[in-house]
């Protein structure tokens, strides 16, 4: 079996972490835009630094997206802003008004300096009405990822 050479999936990888500003291309059939987080200042792009846990206030870990019209499908984006390799502990969840949550995202992916992914697209669930989409990127369990930056953002849809 023939493994990719490392500059190969570099590259893959920083071709990938493209979609993270680009928009849709013209004649693309799904019409996609941007989220803002919650508290977020207006800004769609949220860029943050994995930091430890912690027995008495937030971490900031978890970074919610506002969910302001329904939308057929739901895409995460990830981008390692740090210098170093690094695995990064991603999990994504859809937040319901009833209350309840759908985790659709639960990796450990490598992230080379520079590079991103695309998680999803993620279909709406039937029946329930999605309010928040959450990113939630580092883990107690994955220390070695403690101190790297990273930028997110969620697109919603039709």
């Amino acid at each position: 079996m023939t493994t990719p050479s490392r500059a190969t999936a570099a590259a893959v990888l920083a071709a990938a972490s493209l979609l993270f500003v680009a928009p849709p291309e013209a004649g693309a059939q799904q019409n996609c835009r941007f989220l803002l987080p919650l508290g977020g200042g207006g800004e769609p792009v949220v860029s943050k630094r994995i930091g430890p846990d912690r027995l008495l206030g937030r971490t900031n870990w978890n970074t919610d997206f506002i969910v302001d019209q329904p939308f057929s499908s739901y895409r995460f984006f990830f981008t390692s802003a740090s210098s170093e390799r690094a695995t990064f502990p991603v999990s994504g969840f859809m937040r319901f008004t009833d209350g309840t949550s759908l985790q659709v995202i639960n990796e450990a992916p490598t992230f080379e300096p520079g590079t991103g992914r695309m998680f999803g697209p993620f279909p709406a669930v039937p029946g329930k009405r999605t309010k928040l989409m959450n990113f939630r990127v580092g883990s107690s369990t994955q220390p070695a990822a403690l101190g790297f930056s990273y930028r997110i953002s969620v697109q919603g849809c039709n």
